[in-house]
Order: C-alpha cells, then sequence, then structure tokens
C-alpha cells in the first residue's frame, strides 16, 4: 500500500479522517479533470498516428501511463498544500484548480477540434498556470511544489510538440 506521510504544519487543524477525504477528493477532482479530457481524446491515437512527427515524438501508449503518474503526483500536492490551509494556500489552490481546468481544455482543442496553433497558445498558458501555481505551493510547502516539478518538465515538452506538430501539420492542425 502507498504510505503517503501526512502533512504537518501548527495551523493545520485537520484530523487525520479529514486529511483521508481531502486527499480521495483531491484526487477525485484531478482524475475527474483526466476523465473530461479524455473524452476529448476517444480518438487521439488514431489521430496521432495519422499525423507527421517529429523523430522525438514518443509513441501513443507513453501518454497514458506518463498522465495518470503526473495526476496523481498533482492530486497528492494539491492535498498536502489544502491540508496546511492559510492564505497562501487558498490562493495556490486556486491557481491549481484554473492550471487543472486550462489542461482539460487542451485535450478538446487538439484532439477534438484539431486546432493546433490554438492549441499551442492555450499549453502556453497552461505552463505560465503550472509554474505560478509551483511558486505558490512552494511558499507554502516545498514537497508538494516539487511534486509538480514534473508535470512542468513534460508540458514543457508537450508544448515544444504540439508546436511541432502543428508546424509538420498545418491542413491538418489549423
Amino acid at each position: 500500500m502507498l504510505n503517503i506521510p501526512m502533512p504537518t504544519s501548527p495551523a493545520s487543524q485537520k484530523s487525520k479522517l479529514a486529511q483521508l477525504l481531502g486527499l480521495i477528493a483531491w484526487l477525485a477532482l484531478c482524475f475527474g479533470a483526466a476523465a473530461l479530457g479524455a473524452i476529448a481524446s476517444v480518438h487521439a491515437g488514431t489521430f496521432y498516428a495519422q499525423l507527421t512527427q517529429p523523430s522525438w515524438a514518443p509513441p501513443a501508449w507513453l501518454f497514458g501511463p506518463v498522465w495518470s503518474l503526473l495526476y496523481a503526483m498533482m492530486a497528492i500536492a494539491a492535498w498536502r498544500v489544502w491540508c496546511v490551509a492559510g492564505l497562501a494556500a487558498r490562493r495556490g489552490l486556486i491557481l491549481f484548480v484554473v492550471q487543472l481546468a486550462v489542461n482539460t481544455l487542451w485535450s478538446w482543442l487538439f484532439f477534438r477540434f484539431h486546432l493546433g496553433s490554438i492549441a499551442f497558445v492555450e499549453v502556453i498558458l497552461l505552463w505560465s498556470l503550472i509554474l505560478a501555481t509551483l511558486i505558490q505551493f512552494w511558499r507554502v510547502q516545498r514537497l508538494a511544489a516539487a511534486l509538480l516539478i514534473p508535470y512542468l518538465i513534460w508540458v514543457t515538452f508537450a508544448a515544444r510538440l504540439n508546436f511541432a506538430m502543428w508546424q509538420l501539420n498545418p491542413v491538418m492542425l489549423s
């Protein structure tokens, strides 16, 4: 069983049960957002295979496991910050929820509507929101911020891939 240490802080007044329920809620929120993105990505594998890809593009099968791990890490990060609470935590959690919504939108723009240019602009916005969230989380709970670093790195890679795919497929990703 996964042993995730409960965050502790003098400001933290949440019981163990409240913390556990909070973790479940953050996991549900993150994987709910993933599910909404997955609805747009039902045919993503087929569409991805039809696109001209750069030589460094990963295989389609890699995206599911990577995103699953990232969503779990994101949920744990938000949960850790939520457990600490306080004004800075609220600001960071609001940013977190906004970036999660923007994350979900990307799948719709790219895979459902095939809008490569708009998806690229949107992923740059997403990257900025992730960085802002990471900075806010750092001020509250450093481990939570560290849990977002792989997400920021992956979205950096995804932005580069989005741009390359858009440039290589101007007709399919208009």
